[in-house]
């Protein structure tokens, strides 16, 4: 396929990115900005995105790279994904995001598509925007106006809809750290390497001193709209000892991420009926959290 006729602007600095950008929405134009392009090729080629024109960022260096910055991480827009994964900051301070991140498509997508591009894209089924959802990351965007911050919880508003404004360029994403006595890990289930999560499963487990689980935070791939956090799994793993401790053989563990699916709203396509995701989800979620416990 080949797409539609578009302008191809390439801005020299952030602030003249947020100026096209603003210029566009007033004059009504549909503008899309280009990262990687790892998603938006796609749309454009098969004609489902039919852009005026759009703003290449690629070659603005302040959008990359990797910092740590005390409390947390904060991770350049541009930033590619093979980066994120290789940064020895990422893999010490916030390792989540490079475990799921190493799951991402094929090496040839990670050398191109990049860590914000995945967010603004705000495709539920790809698998950061879970990660920054579980992790309460905050983006870090700009706009003529100035800059602002957008908590994760707030920033994946619906499907392939981020909390953007029109003008708005997403800067970074500042990843907290969560410190000692976490165990993370990403459990997915996919068709091949290059497709996208049928479900996914980001955990983050804190254990207390006795060894039982303190805290759980579980974001979920590809089950609604958005991506969505397994709240009732979380309340009901907090005090759960890690194996088996009923008379009965009963396993608290698994019965409290045999309700990861509670809240959900998972699609149907041509890979998976939502009763079958829901299943995917408890056992994942099970898998996600045993492998944190390690």
């Amino acid at each position: 396929m080949i797409p539609a006729p578009f302008d191809y602007i390439r801005p020299a600095s952030v602030e003249d990115a947020c100026r096209v950008l603003a210029d566009a929405e007033t004059a009504g134009d549909e503008v899309k900005v280009l990262a990687g392009g790892q998603s938006l090729l796609p749309l454009l080629r098969l004609r489902l995105a039919y852009p005026s024109a759009l703003v290449d960022l690629g070659r603005l260096p302040e959008l990359r790279g990797v910092a740590d910055r005390g409390d947390h991480v904060y991770i350049g827009a541009l930033t590619t994904h093979d980066e994120v994964m290789r940064s020895g900051v990422v893999r010490e301070h916030v390792p989540l995001v490079a475990l799921a991140t190493a799951t991402v498509a094929d090496p040839a997508v990670r050398h191109r598509g990049t860590f914000g591009g995945s967010m603004a894209h705000a495709d539920p089924a790809g698998d950061l925007p879970a990660v920054a959802l579980a992790l309460d990351c905050v983006f870090v965007v700009r706009s003529s106006d100035g800059e602002r911050e957008i908590p994760a919880a707030e920033f994946f508003v619906d499907y392939l809809e981020p909390a953007l404004e029109p003008g708005e360029v997403l800067l970074g994403v500042r990843v907290p750290k969560l410190g000692s006595g976490w165990g993370f890990h990403y459990e997915k289930f996919h068709r091949t390497a290059q497709a996208w999560a049928t479900v996914g499963v980001a955990a983050a487990v804190r254990r207390g001193d006795g060894g039982t689980i303190e805290e759980a935070r579980i974001g979920l791939t590809n089950m609604g709209p958005t991506p969505v956090r397994a709240r009732v799994t979380e309340v009901a793993l907090r005090g759960v000892a890690p194996s088996p401790s009923g008379s009965n053989g009963s396993d608290p563990l698994r019965d409290a991420c045999a309700q990861a699916d509670a809240g959900t709203s998972p699609p149907a396509d041509l890979h998976a009926r939502p009763d079958y995701r829901r299943h995917l989800a408890r056992v994942l979620t099970r898998r996600a959290v045993g492998a944190a416990l390690g």
